[in-house]
C-alpha cells in the first residue's frame, strides 16, 4: 500500500508540474525585467539596446528598465548579470565583446561560454574607418600608405580596452600591419568628442555612433566594413573596394541570461525578441544607424550560441597575434 500511495503522490506530483510549466509561460513575466547594458549611456550598443527594449516591453506587457554597468571593456555588467538571480528579471545585452573578452581577460570572474543562457541575436552593426575632418589623406588608400609612412606619429582613438573601436583599431592595424599609437577613453562619447576637436587622428567605430557625423561633415569616412556600400552612406566605399580585401568586421549584439534561467523565460523572451526586431519602428532606426535587425532564424537561443562559440575561436587567433591583452 505504501509503495501504491508513492507511486500515486510521484504520478500527481509530475501531473501538477506539467500543469504548472504552461502555467509559468503564461505568466511570465510578472514585473518589471533589468537590462545590463556594460557599457556606458548614449553610447552604440546603448542606442541599440533602448531601442530594442521599448519594443519589447510592448510586447511583454511588462517594463524592461535599460541599467548600463560599465567599465573592463563589459566585463563588469555581464559579471553582474552572470551572478544575478535565474528567474528571468536580469538580462544582458551585449556586443562582440563578449567573445573577445574571453581571450582579452585572462582572469575572468565568469565563464564565458558556460555562465549564461542564450535568447538570441540582434543586428550586426557595420564599422567605419572614419578621422577628423582635416586628416590629409583622401581615400583608403592614401591612409594606408600616410600610416605607414608616418606610424610614429598617428594616433588612434578607442572607447576603452575590448570596446568595438578598440577591436575594429586592433585589427586595422594588423590588416595594414602597422602599429599605431592608441589612445583610449572611458567611452564612445570623449573619444569622439576629441576626433571631433582634432585631438586625435583616426577611429574606427560603429555606425549608429558615426553616421551622423559623416553625414554632417564633422568628421572625414574613408570606409564601411560591411561587403557592401549602405544605403545610409552611399558615398563611402567598402574596405574592400578600398584595398582591405580581407577587412569585413561588424559588431554583433546578443541577448543573454544567467545560467540556470527557466527555459520558459528565456523562450518567452526570444519570442519577445523576434517580435521587436520586426516592429517597423526598430528597422526605421535601425536603418538610421546604418544596420538591420537579425532575421528571426537568427534571433534565438541556439543561433546566439553558436555565434558565440565561433567568434571566440575566431578572435583568439586576433588577439593572441597581436599579444594585446588587457590584464
Amino acid at each position: 500500500m505504501k509503495f501504491i500511495s508513492a507511486m500515486l503522490g510521484m504520478s500527481a506530483a509530475a501531473a501538477f508540474s506539467m500543469v504548472l510549466a504552461p502555467a509559468m509561460a503564461q505568466t511570465y513575466p510578472e514585473r518589471n525585467i533589468t537590462m545590463v547594458i556594460p557599457f556606458s549611456a548614449g553610447g552604440p550598443t546603448d542606442t541599440v539596446a533602448r531601442l530594442v527594449a521599448e519594443s519589447m516591453s510592448k510586447d511583454l506587457g511588462q517594463q524592461i528598465i535599460v541599467e548600463n554597468v560599465g567599465g573592463a571593456g563589459g566585463t563588469l555588467g555581464a559579471g553582474r548579470v552572470a551572478q544575478a538571480d535565474p528567474d528571468g528579471y536580469t538580462i544582458l545585452l551585449h556586443h562582440i565583446g563578449m567573445a573577445t573578452s574571453a581571450t582579452l581577460y585572462r582572469k575572468l570572474a565568469y565563464d564565458t561560454l558556460n555562465a549564461f543562457e542564450y535568447v538570441g541575436l540582434v543586428t550586426d552593426v557595420p564599422m567605419t574607418i572614419v578621422a577628423r575632418k582635416d586628416f590629409e589623406p583622401a581615400d583608403l588608400k592614401g591612409l594606408v600608405e600616410y600610416v605607414k609612412a608616418n606610424k610614429d606619429t598617428v594616433t588612434v582613438a578607442n572607447a576603452g580596452i575590448g570596446a568595438a573601436s578598440h577591436l575594429c583599431g586592433m585589427m586595422f592595424m594588423s590588416a595594414v600591419e602597422t602599429p599605431l599609437t592608441t589612445v583610449p577613453y572611458k567611452g564612445t562619447g570623449p573619444a569622439m568628442t576629441d576626433l571631433l576637436g582634432g585631438q586625435v587622428d583616426i577611429m574606427c567605430d560603429q555606425t549608429t555612433n558615426t553616421t551622423k557625423q559623416i553625414q554632417g561633415g564633422t568628421i572625414k569616412a574613408y570606409a564601411v566594413t560591411s561587403p557592401a556600400r549602405l544605403d545610409v552612406l552611399p558615398d563611402v566605399p567598402t574596405a574592400i573596394e578600398g584595398g582591405l580585401a580581407d577587412f569585413q568586421v561588424g559588431i554583433w549584439h546578443g541577448v543573454y541570461a544567467p545560467k540556470g534561467t527557466p527555459a520558459e523565460a528565456t523562450e518567452r523572451l526570444s519570442k519577445s525578441l523576434q517580435v521587436a526586431l520586426k516592429d517597423p519602428n526598430v528597422i526605421a532606426r535601425f536603418a538610421e544607424l546604418g544596420t538591420v535587425p537579425s532575421p528571426e532564424s537568427d534571433a534565438t537561443p541556439a543561433a546566439l550560441k553558436a555565434k558565440l562559440e565561433s567568434e571566440i575561436a575566431r578572435w583568439k587567433t586576433v588577439i593572441e597575434a597581436a599579444g594585446q591583452y588587457a590584464d
